[in-house]
């Protein structure tokens, strides 16, 4: 009886309340997060110098008695050789500390990951393994970069647009075949790329594939555009579908470097003091700088040749031959018999043999003959144009693409001209 008098009087000053109005509407109940105990504990940081597998389990309190089942499962899938110093790892356990879980970041792309299932009926711990990429976002961007006193080469000018190396050098290699970065850029040049930036939890990674890049300098604007053929290889062509890639490339040598001496048939000698002929060009560059063969090829002569230092001698195909002197060193696996291709790695640049300072003396011979490298580049055929049946496909692309780099850089407009089908791509 007691409740239901107590229920009644409850009602009773309900209905009071609801007859007085919002304004004396009863204040809304305060919600609170419920907070869930924490059920693991999570051991995160960067792998040691030194550091195997087995020692950073065991540094980072996985039982003993695990690691060498789990050492040996993630071998199905990767090599615990591989583990590298300064990469991310995490160990998950549970509060009573079993062990969870571990990850390990293979490379900026995938992570290598650990987990605990159970026990077989004998007692043998089983894991599942996999290697998981990151979920990553893939975002279209623009930027634009002027050559200029302060900001005298592409990596200067890319840098201070807050971009790193890695953008520009990715833009020398679309244009190597038509300008060498060496020597051909001056102030007031302008280079405006389009391209991917690769994001992981919303921070950059790394870049992505480049789609377009325009080079405009006083007196020429090129044009590359990225595309892919039948055979899914990713080519650059300028706006009427022709190839940027020639026979050579216009420079050895990565673009930062300037010539300091030139082919000359009579030029004193720094060293010995008479003169005589100078049968290449002089690149100066510091000590390391990556040296790249300017064409496919194979290499003939690869050791210390007396004056010359470490040399590199390469024969093309049509009588060509391009050598390389005064490396500092040669890289791993080029000797006499490999084949490179166009921009592999053949040395450093140094200064051994008869050298005043690190520089790179680059030669080439046709049939035998010294020629001036600054100027074989000119007869060197244009490379093959687009195929008949893929003009169409690339004129969409090409206008796709430019058409972003105006809208993310504000950059003055291109109109190509319709592509023209001439005797290269007729049918």
């Amino acid at each position: 009886m007691t409740r239901i008098l107590r229920l009644s009087s409850w009602l009773v000053a309900l209905s009071a309340v609801a007859c007085a109005g919002p304004a004396s509407a009863p204040p809304a109940l305060e919600r609170r997060d419920v907070v869930l105990p924490r059920d693991t504990d999570t051991i995160e940081g960067v792998v040691p110098r030194a550091a195997t597998l087995e020692t950073l389990l065991r540094q980072n309190q996985v039982d003993p008695s695990l690691v060498p089942s789990l050492t040996t499962a993630v071998r199905e899938v990767f090599n615990p050789r591989h583990i590298q110093a300064n990469r991310a790892f995490r160990v998950v356990r549970s509060l009573d500390g079993l062990f969870r879980e571990f990850q390990y970041q293979i490379d900026t792309d995938n992570f290598l990951r650990v987990v605990f299932r159970d026990r077989t009926p004998k007692g043998e711990p089983e894991f599942e393994v996999a290697v998981v990429p990151y979920p990553r976002e893939i975002v279209v961007d623009a930027v634009t970069a002027e050559i200029s006193r302060e900001r005298p080469s592409l990596i200067a000018a890319f840098g201070a647009a807050g971009e790193g190396q890695q953008l520009p050098l990715e833009l020398a290699n679309v244009f190597s075949g038509e300008v060498d970065f060496n020597s051909e850029l001056q102030r007031g040049d302008v280079a405006s790329v389009l391209f991917e930036r690769v994001r992981r939890d919303g921070e950059f990674v790394k870049y992505g594939e480049l789609q377009a890049a325009v080079l405009q300098q006083d007196d020429r604007q090129l044009v590359g555009i990225g595309f892919r053929g039948s055979d899914g290889k990713l080519g650059w062509y300028d706006e009427q579908g022709r190839s940027l890639k020639r026979q050579f490339l216009k420079s050895p040598l990565p673009f930062d470097p300037r010539v300091t001496s030139g082919f000359s048939t009579r030029r004193l000698h720094p060293v010995f003091g008479n003169y005589r002929a100078h049968l290449g060009v002089d690149y100066r560059a510091a000590v390391g700088t990556p040296v790249l063969s300017v064409a496919d090829g194979t290499v003939t002569f690869a050791a210390w040749s007396g004056n010359s230092g470490r040399l590199v001698k390469v024969r093309h195909p049509g009588g060509w031959e391009t050598m390389y002197l005064h490396l500092s060193s040669i890289a791993t696996g080029i000797r006499p018999g490999t084949r490179v291709r166009q921009g592999q790695l053949l040395g450093r640049v140094g200064m051994s043999g008869a050298a005043t300072g690190p520089h790179l003396d680059f030669r080439v011979t046709r049939n035998g003959k010294y020629l001036n490298p600054l100027q074989v580049h000119r007869q060197m055929p244009p490379g093959e144009p687009i195929a008949p049946e893929q003009l169409e496909a690339f004129q969409q692309v090409r206008d796709s693409a430019l058409q972003k780099l105006r809208g993310l850089t504000g950059a003055p407009a291109l109109q190509p001209s319709p592509i023209a089908t001439t005797a290269a791509n007729r049918p």
